[in-house]
């Protein structure tokens, strides 16, 4: 099998779990723990790379460090246009949910209108605590 092909094999791998979990954020050391519990060959800087290429081919979003931790991952759902919301993302355990609601679109839009600021809602992230974490208190 030339060496192409295995790779392109690994991405597909990468790419139909995060299909299977498109709801969930991932880590690099979690997805290959993950993948090698499942059974398949795969090292941390194949995963890193493969990561890459889904980021670019815009299959899977990276997310920014929370708390010190490492960068996760997520798979972009198009039918939820991820870039044209904005996203709340948990303080406490990294909860990353998707925030397509009208009142954000006029929130956006007043800032346009009336600060002169254009608001980047794929990279817009209002920081809170999710439901479970304020249960849990």
């Amino acid at each position: 099998m030339s060496t192409s092909v295995y790779k392109t094999k690994q991405k597909k791998l990468i790419y139909d779990f995060f299909k299977i979990n498109k709801q969930k954020q991932f880590t690099c050391d979690e997805i290959t723990y993950m993948l090698l519990n499942d059974g398949t060959p795969v090292g941390k800087t194949t995963v890193y790379r493969q990561l890459e290429n889904l980021i670019i081919e815009g299959k899977i979003k990276k997310l920014n460090p929370h708390k010190g931790k490492s960068f996760m991952y997520q798979y972009i759902d198009e039918s939820l246009d991820c870039e044209n919301h904005m996203h709340l993302r948990c303080t406490r355990c990294g909860k990353y949910i998707h925030l397509g609601c009208d009142f954000m679109n006029q929130v956006s839009e007043h800032i346009s209108k009336h600060h002169n600021f254009t608001v980047d809602n794929s990279k817009t992230e209002i920081l809170g605590i999710c439901e479970n974490c304020t249960e849990k208190e």
